[in-house]
């Protein structure tokens, strides 16, 4: 397995999922199993807004950090539904994902927007966790590697990156990426020497952009089976994981997989 300072890193989106009360209840039932924790996995979770600050101090009483699913780039003012990456930052998060394919793809999310979120997230003082990869369209026209270094390069270029933050980046093929939280429900299957192929290069790619050695996580629909398949790569330190979080026996047979 890959790791990036002796550690692995499960972060788990809960997207739209669950609901308040979901939300809490899944963050306790998860809080009490912290002693079968492994001290080198590094945990955060995303969840809904709503519940944000609630779950979040059940998840931080037991070391698990969590994150904005999606930010706004102006701190304060007129923008009726909106979420500033300082508004999450007092509320206790320490990440945000930026550019998730979903926002991407359903929401229009352009490269120049994911840039301003990009730059609002680090000046607030979270970490952003930079979300990137192709369509099956894409894929099938063979540009892959251009559209994902597009990506990287309009979120990365130029921007002043803090020396006490990590830079950390989601390989997402949208292609790959389950529509719910049924095993039926799952898209393509990416296998692990494409995922490993498409991690070393956005390994180098964005290290020539950023000088520092990212933390490079996989994001296509991992489930229990299939997490130890991806970390054994060398370019893969960690999971971005969507619907299989969501529910504690498949959360916790995640995670006795990394172990």
């Amino acid at each position: 397995m890959s790791t990036h300072n002796n550690q692995f890193y499960f972060f788990a989106n809960w997207k739209m999922y669950l609901d308040f009360n979901e939300a809490n209840i899944l963050a306790h039932a998860i809080a009490s199993e912290h002693k079968q924790f492994s001290a080198n996995v590094k945990m955060a979770i995303f969840p809904n807004a709503l519940s944000l600050y609630t779950a979040g101090q059940t998840l931080k009483d037991v070391g698990i950090a969590v994150g904005g699913q999606n930010v706004f780039w102006e701190d304060k003012g007129g923008y009726t539904g909106e979420i500033s990456a300082t508004m999450y930052q007092a509320a206790g998060c320490d990440y945000a994902l930026v550019g998730h394919s979903e926002r991407r793809h359903q929401f229009h999310e352009t490269n120049h927007e994911v840039r301003q979120k990009m730059q609002a997230v680090l000046e607030s003082g979270l970490t952003p966790v930079l979300c990137v990869g192709e369509t099956l369209k894409e894929r099938e026209d063979g540009k892959t590697e251009e559209v994902v270094e597009i990506q990287l390069r309009s979120a990365l270029q130029d921007i002043v990156w803090p020396t006490d933050r990590e830079l950390i980046i989601a390989y997402e093929p949208v292609w790959a990426i389950s529509k719910g939280a049924g095993a039926n429900e799952a898209g393509k299957h990416c296998d692990d020497v494409e995922a490993e192929r498409v991690h070393k290069m956005i390994r180098e790619f964005s290290a020539g952009l950023i000088k520092l050695d990212p933390v490079v996580l996989f994001g296509g629909s991992v489930r229990p089976p299939t997490t130890d398949y991806y970390l054994r790569q060398l370019n893969v330190n960690g999971i971005l994981v969507g619907a299989a979080s969501t529910q504690l026996e498949s959360f916790m047979g995640i995670l006795s997989n990394i172990k």
